[in-house]
């Protein structure tokens, strides 16, 4: 396996425990979250359940000139209110490991986001990386934070 690249993201939300992970624990709404241009879309049946662990969730994105790669994640580990983690089974990156932590502050609810994540194909996929992918994790990760005020600023 390659290098192992690390990403981390925080973000204070002005609303309750209960609501934030109410939408957190809930895959259909990360397309509410994620570009357009990507093209997110959710393929395992839909549920009205939180996360749990061992649950298996696909998706069709479209990272790069809108062809369409598909994702499967599993959920590994779960602590109710506190945190969530997902680790890609099948997708476009060699490894993928995305902590999602929730902490209750004066302010609301604190959410930090801790990605790893590995690319494939050796050299060619550490090219990729410096050239578009980590800028395109980035972008994405600006564009959910922007979203995510949004949506809490209706709340």
């Amino acid at each position: 396996m390659g290098k192992i690249y690390r990403l981390q993201y925080e973000q204070v939300l002005n609303t309750s425990m209960d609501l934030a992970w109410t939408f957190f624990s809930r895959a259909d709404n990360l397309e509410k979250i994620t570009p357009s241009y990507m093209r997110y879309v959710v393929t395992s049946p839909p549920t009205d359940k939180p996360v749990y662990a061992g649950q298996i969730i696909t998706y069709v994105i479209r990272p790069v000139l809108g062809i369409p790669l598909r994702w499967m994640t599993e959920i590994t580990h779960v602590a109710e209110g506190r945190y969530f983690v997902d680790e890609q089974r099948q997708g476009p990156y060699g490894f993928w490991h995305h902590q999602h932590h929730f902490e209750e502050v004066p302010e609301g609810v604190r959410m930090t986001d801790i990605v790893h994540y590995a690319m494939p194909f050796g050299i060619l996929g550490s090219i990729a990386h410096a050239l578009f992918v980590q800028r395109q994790l980035r972008d994405i990760f600006a564009f959910r934070k922007a979203a995510i005020e949004r949506l809490f600023e209706m709340n």
